[in-house]
């Protein structure tokens, strides 16, 4: 018995891996990529980018992909605080031999006036070498340019005629032209972001300035919503699962990405699903990033886990998930579907326990990067090595953590009816 149980968890496995190729077909990365984050504040607060990291490692959990967070507050195409540009590549990307590298760069480079042209100029020939030079040093590499979020005209009023943002779009539409040009990739982080403040604007107006709050770097909901864009500029699907089961047949109608075993129709209905993928969390709780939420389509773009259950025959089922309550739900809205990641179930504390751990290995690259590396570059101790190595090493025990959390775990289902 033992052995066919053995057999039977090994096929299903064999056609979850076998899902979850398939799901990564048309999707941007690859096995084995490593990708560099480049910018200026906005990336270095390590929020959109740290969104993309756990959404790829949950998404996609047998999918080997490193990330390396390189943003440095302040930067222009010239480079900034830390160093001129050259410095910068050579220090913060070429190392790491990526294989993909983002680069946002233009809310400091339009320095906060009306439109110039010779700033202008500064920024097409600066951005231009830059792209020169990682293609030139980086034989393969895919580049995505990233159109800068906005300036936040939106919710208050611009600071001078036609507004700052409006500047951004400019330069925006110079990287359009220079990806093309260059035959790279495009992401635009203006458009969609501009579009929730709006609909958040007439929603709550007070709290939609919280979105941006000091109108260049975003919050949480902002760069969420910033995360959805690149992601989208990346092929990235919505799909974590979707389940069809017909209660009156006592059978499963669909399963796309995942598998459903143990069906069970006598009383509650009960089955076992092993999912592929975990759901991108989102803390709905957060007041702002629900705003955010609310106002945008990240959960349609980024999240959809669908439950769906036909032939019910009590009015009101109550539905758990490891001996967990999730919610009451209609015979009616089951039959519709519900979509299970924008609730509160096992799967999305997992996925939370992930994101918590992406926030750790990138907080622990930045220390080694920004606490010893770059302050002490110039010191001959061999202790700067040895701390250096230490931290990569401590960052490495994180990353291994992290992937394992992010393994999907089979799950025991059961809709009961109300009394």
């Amino acid at each position: 018995m033992k052995t066919l149980q053995r057999s039977a968890w090994l096929y299903l496995l064999l056609l979850l891996l076998s899902g979850a190729a398939s799901a990564q077909d048309g999707f941007y990365l690859k096995n084995g990529d490593r990708v560099v984050f480049y910018g200026d504040s906005i990336t270095d607060q390590r929020l959109y980018t740290t969104f993309v990291e756990t959404y790829v490692v949950t998404r996609f959990p047998k999918l080997n992909v490193s990330f390396v967070h390189s943003g440095w507050g302040g930067d222009r195409v010239t480079g900034g605080g830390g160093g001129p540009i050259d410095r910068r590549l050579q220090r913060d990307v070429l190392p790491y031999k990526p294989t993909v590298v983002t680069i946002m760069l233009g809310m400091n480079d339009g320095s906060y006036r009306a439109f110039d042209q010779k700033i202008f100029d500064t920024y097409v020939s600066g951005y231009q070498r830059i792209v020169q030079q990682l293609k030139s040093d980086l034989p393969g590499l895919r580049l995505t340019l990233i159109q800068p979020s906005p300036y936040d005209d939106v919710t208050r009023p611009p600071t001078f005629e036609g507004g700052y943002n409006a500047v951004l779009v400019r330069y925006s539409e110079f990287l359009k032209e220079l990806a093309s040009k260059e035959r790279v990739d495009l992401a635009d982080l203006n458009t969609p972001v501009v579009a929730a403040l709006k609909k958040a604007t007439s929603t709550d107006p007070a709290q939609a300035q919280r979105v941006i709050p000091d109108r260049i770097h975003p919050g949480a909901g902002g760069h969420l919503v910033m995360a959805a864009a690149l992601l989208k500029a990346w092929h990235a699907p919505a799909l974590v699962s979707s389940v069809e089961i017909d209660a009156a047949k006592g059978k499963t109608a669909r399963a796309e990405n995942t598998q459903v075993s143990e069906l069970k129709s006598e009383g509650a209905l009960a089955w076992t699903q092993f999912d592929a993928a975990l759901p991108l969390p989102v803390d709905m709780n957060d007041a702002v990033l629900s705003l955010s939420v609310r106002s945008s389509d990240v959960i349609e773009m980024l999240n959809r886990q669908r439950l769906k259950v036909t032939g019910l025959a009590a009015p009101r089922y109550q539905l758990k998930i490891d001996g967990e309550t999730i919610g009451t739900f209609s015979a009616e809205q089951l039959s519709e579907g519900i979509n299970l990641a924008a609730l509160p179930t096992p799967m999305a504390k997992q996925a939370k326990a992930v994101h918590a751990l992406t926030l750790k290995h990138n907080n622990l690259h930045f220390a080694a990067w920004r606490q010893v590396q770059v302050p002490f570059q110039d010191d001959k101790s061999a202790n700067i090595a040895k701390a250096i190595e230490a931290m990569n090493a401590l960052e490495a025990e994180v990353i291994a953590e992290q992937r394992a959390a992010a393994q999907p775990k089979p799950r025991r289902y059961e809709l009961t009816p109300e009394n």
